[in-house]
């Protein structure tokens, strides 16, 4: 397999963005190792941690008849393409589709440890009230997170709405959303603990970008002539592309469930690209033999920053969003489940004993255990 190869002057680099997953991952191991010596406080309301789920996508407690599991994330950046296409259009819809996005980054990253998902809370920050009287684009925001919570058959408990002048810039809104599931039967449990050689790797598709890598796309619009208004494909501009809001995967994992179907570990595949799809500690070899078509609007944006493939792949999902890992046997059918529920998926590759390592065969490319480092 190829190792990187040298970038060219004009290869436009996730770092070059303004992210660097060198100075922000060590920050978040040491916080999940000051976060580890609390778990047990949980003793003193008579639960217990589910220690496995320490660096995992969510976290899980055991509270005796099933485990509870929650999470919180950040929207990100998006808002600014969202603010940008705006200005742009006149459109407001934009924002309904940025919520979808906002519940999406929680509830995809919940449902990896085998959870319902049951309490949406969201977290809107804007840089003055007056972001809040825009009543269409606030509207819209309202009309996309209810929507995407009924996609996912969860209540929206409630929320906050702080005016935070002086922290978050005039006129822009940060959005994060928290998301609490049950895990009921606990036989649902998903973290890993059954993933073993000869399990297979089924890919759920993306709808483009979703919501990692939106520094390098917004970075990628000083090359472009006519910047987000730019012709990707005919009809649709860069803009609108990168505003596909992210797939809800959430209904395939319970339609899985109802199929009698137990993932043996799931990946939310989002920054970090591909290199996700190593996030388990365990020691084994991930060998793809199927790679998803790349959605044009990823395939431009590999195309205008001058990336390599192995570049792209370790940033972007590049047409897959999500990784669910099941028996040999089931994998044909978690295929044909997925579809069902509207989302193509493909049976992409199998686990082996050995080195950790992806092989990605189609492309040539390899990722080790050293291309990511999160716990």
């Amino acid at each position: 397999m190829s190792s990187h190869a040298p970038s060219s002057p004009d290869t436009l680099s996730y770092e070059q963005a303004g992210v660097n997953y060198d100075l922000i991952d060590p920050l978040k191991v040491s916080a999940q190792r000051a976060a580890a010596a609390t778990g047990d406080h949980l003793a003193g309301h008579g639960f217990s941690e589910v220690l496995a789920s320490r660096g995992e996508s969510a976290y899980v407690v055991d509270v005796g008849p099933f485990y509870v599991a929650s999470i919180v994330e950040c929207l990100g950046t998006k808002t600014l393409v969202a603010d940008e296409m705006a200005q742009l259009t006149g459109k407001s819809s934009y924002y309904a589709g940025i919520a979808q996005d906002t519940i999406a980054m929680a509830i995809n990253d919940l449902i990896t440890v085998g959870a319902t998902p049951l309490v949406v809370q969201a977290y809107w920050a804007a840089g003055g009230s007056d972001w809040f009287s825009d009543k269409l684009r606030a509207q819209a925001l309202v009309e996309g997170w209810k929507k995407a919570c009924d996609t996912c058959q969860v209540a929206w408990g409630g929320g906050e709405t702080p005016a935070l002048a002086g922290i978050v810039e005039s006129g822009r809104i940060d959005l994060a959303a928290s998301c609490t599931g049950l895990i009921n039967p606990k036989e649902r449990l998903s973290v890993g603990d059954k993933l073993g050689p000869g399990d297979a790797i089924v890919l759920l598709a993306s709808s483009g970008i979703h919501a990692n890598g939106l520094s390098l796309a917004r970075k990628l619009v000083e090359r472009l002539p006519q910047g987000y208004l730019t012709e990707i494909e005919p009809g649709r501009s860069y803009g609108d592309a990168l505003l596909a809001p992210t797939v809800l995967y959430s209904p395939v994992t319970e339609a899985l469930f109802k199929a009698g179907i137990t993932p043996h570990y799931c990946a939310n595949i989002t920054g970090h690209g591909w290199r996700k799809l190593l996030r388990h500690p365990g020691q084994f070899t991930y060998r793809i033999h199927t790679v998803p078509p790349v959605t044009p609007v990823l395939k431009f944006m590999q195309q205008h920053a001058k990336q390599d493939n192995r570049e792209a792949y370790s940033t972007l999902n590049m047409g897959a969003g999500f990784a669910i890992f099941v028996r040999a046997e089931d994998a044909q059918r978690t295929v044909e489940v997925a579809r069902a529920c509207g989302i193509e998926a493909w049976n992409a590759g199998s686990l082996e004993s050995g080195p950790k390592q992806l092989l990605i065969e189609p492309l040539n490319i390899r990722f080790s255990d050293d291309d990511l480092q999160l716990r």
